[in-house]
């Protein structure tokens, strides 16, 4: 029985110890709007942050266009993400994504762009 009570606490020390979640003690956390419509957006939107060092948690909320992450103020910035999502299309609130971007956009993907 002694044992069996050793390995649970041993087993939840562990657990404890790695699930962390990976974020850095220099993370902030940002929130900004990123115009866009559906699924296909929602996947192409966090994409092009997901494989760039420095960006967590990214989520953008296609019924709310807002789009929240956490970044490594020593490895990045939000203007960086902004430029990133402009890159692919997506005009957010501090820059447009190139005409050329948004008309590659899949068809539904093509969101009223602000003026």
């Amino acid at each position: 029985m002694l044992k069996t009570g050793l390995y649970v606490s041993f087993l939840s020390i562990l657990f404890i110890a790695c699930s962390g979640s990976g974020i850095p003690e220099t993370a902030a956390k940002a929130e900004f709007k990123v115009w866009g419509n559906c699924g296909m957006c929602k996947k192409t939107i966090e994409k092009s942050l997901a494989e760039v060092e420095g960006f967590y948690n990214i989520d953008w909320n296609k019924d709310s266009k807002m789009m929240s992450l956490h970044y490594d103020t020593l490895k990045t910035s939000v203007a960086e993400a902004q430029k990133l999502i402009a890159a692919a299309g997506y005009d957010n609130e501090a820059f447009m994504g190139s005409d050329e971007a948004y008309a590659n956009l899949h068809e539904c993907c093509q969101y009223d762009r602000k003026d």
